[in-house]
């Protein structure tokens, strides 16, 4: 028997079947693109994002033969939304987080209760890309397709939906709307009423790892599946992921390095206090029970490495050709070995959290005609820790315990940058024997569904388990505390310059 982890994210979709040890059997792949039909707009095309996830579904059923898949769960990408017919056909494409057309809406919320009300009900601070301003989109500009909308599914549900025949969506793929109430655990009666949308509209919100149902039938045998293969509800990917690495409990925290650099913490209870506003700090459901979580992000992070790869690195990328070796690994390891006076401002696409101002642009500082190639990579290192740190620091004022960190994803797998980043922030960095964990606390949460486990946390104290750790050099975190005291002071200082 196995338990099948779907992961869907903005660009791709995976699936990972694991055994009942949580041992990784087989993993599929797909990747699809995104549409641009208006400057600023972001579109997934729903029909083929569901044909790929059949296909991903497909592979990991067939190498799981000896091993039959019993239940699947999905963790997915937020904010996206789409409407769909009664039958299950969807009316348009999905509307991407990072699109911009609802500036207006957001703008209107402000206007109506302010986003301090707003925070208290559910848990996120105002911005366009909250699914409840796609819907009231839609509703005002393209009111024939509006008319004809059963239902408006985030990813989860229009997933579980197309396997089930009927949605369902859990709590923290919910919060992620900007219409649920986080304390109350439902769709919140204030702001779909103000939104002027029904509730009919919606799914109803479940906890992550409540069986849904079996799979279509019809589907089943299209997929090779058993016809008594159970769907669980999910979760949204960053808490998905945190339980996936272990994080069910407050001290730890999750950071996902990958396009994006995310840290994800356990918190025990709501926090909605005026420093979470003030900082752009949401605060919804985790994927266990009881237990709430929040989100800092750097929106470059790995991305920046990216595009230096691109524009600079030509001999690195030769050799890795000739070599077969990883080209972030060759820069990485060609980096200067100390820590250097050269700063950059990861904000290549505007910055992330705290002050999520989109306007922000990126910055080389401190360069001289000594500087060297080495100098910049180190560099592009070193300030990603301490963008890393600014947010860690900041979680921490605000009162939230972190003690240790599990790094999952791209980033994880280099040694040289997570010894780098346990001695930045002063902190432990571990990594995970199974390195995707969005995939596993899917798996872990199909399991909660059919009693493998009795709940989330267990399935992580029985299958998630520590590779390596990275301890902070205590020495060297010292000779860090100048350098990042002058990080802090670049963005406010070109705030005001940089348009």
């Amino acid at each position: 028997m196995s338990l099948l982890g779907l992961d869907i994210g903005t660009t791709g979709c995976k699936a990972i079947a694991f055994n009942e040890e949580g041992a990784l059997l087989s993993g599929a792949y797909r990747e699809y693109s995104l549409l641009h039909p208006k400057p600023g707009w972001v579109e997934l095309d729903a029909n083929l994002l569901w044909e790929k996830v059949k296909e991903v579904i497909l592979d990991a059923a067939n190498r799981t033969r000896s091993d039959p898949i019993k239940a699947l769960s999905v963790s997915t990408q937020g904010e996206a939304v789409v409407p769909i017919a009664k039958d299950g056909r969807a009316l348009y494409n999905f509307i991407i987080s990072f699109d911009s057309r609802t500036e207006s809406q957001c703008q209107w919320w402000q206007e109506k209760i302010g986003k301090e009300e707003i925070f208290q009900i559910t848990g996120m601070p105002l911005h366009p890309m909250y699914s409840i301003n796609k819907i009231m989109w839609l509703k005002k500009n393209r009111r024939d397709i509006y008319r004809k909308a059963y239902k408006f599914l985030c990813v989860e549900d229009f997933v579980i939906f197309k396997l089930v025949a009927f949605p369902g969506i859990d709590y923290s793929l919910a919060a992620r709307t900007m219409c649920f109430d986080i304390r109350r655990k439902k769709w919140s009666e204030k702001i779909i009423s103000l939104a002027g949308v029904s509730e009919e509209l919606l799914s109803d919100p479940k906890p992550s790892g409540y069986p849904v149902g079996k799979v279509n039938p019809r589907i089943a045998e299209e997929l090779t599946l058993r016809k008594d293969v159970i769907v669980t509800t999910g979760g949204h990917d960053q808490p998905c992921g945190a339980l996936g690495a272990g994080v069910v409990s407050p001290g730890l925290v999750m950071n996902a390095i990958g396009t994006s650099d995310v840290l994800c913490p356990a918190i025990k209870e709501p926090l909605l206090s005026k420093k979470m506003l003030e900082n752009n700090y949401c605060c919804y459901p985790h994927t266990c029970p009881d237990i709430y979580t929040t989100i800092s992000f750097n929106l470059t992070g790995g991305l920046l490495l990216k595009w230096y790869r691109d524009i600079f690195c030509f001999e690195e990328k030769m050799e890795a050709k000739r070599t077969g070796r990883d080209v972030y690994d060759i820069i990485v390891e060609r980096a200067n070995p100390k820590p250097v006076d050269v700063y950059i401002l990861p904000h290549f696409v505007g910055s992330g959290t705290p002050t999520l101002d989109s306007k922000s642009k990126g910055a080389i500082l401190g360069l001289t005609i000594d500087t060297t190639k080495e100098d910049i990579s180190r560099a592009i290192l070193d300030s990603n820790n301490y963008d890393l740190r600014l947010n860690m620091d900041k979680l921490q004022q605000i009162g939230i315990p972190i003690e240790e960190i599990r790094a999952i994803g791209g980033g994880a797998k280099s040694e040289k940058w997570l010894q780098l980043r346990a001695n930045v922030l002063g902190k432990r960095v571990c990594t995970l024997k199974v390195s995707e964990a969005a995939s596993l606390g899917a798996a872990i949460l199909a399991g909660v569904g059919i009693d493998i486990f009795t709940s989330p946390q267990e399935g992580a104290q029985r299958w998630v388990k520590i590779d390596r750790v990275f301890e902070p050099d205590i020495k060297r975190h010292s000779q860090y505390e100048e350098r990042y005291q002058n990080y802090l002071k670049i963005y406010p200082t070109l705030k005001e310059l940089i348009l």
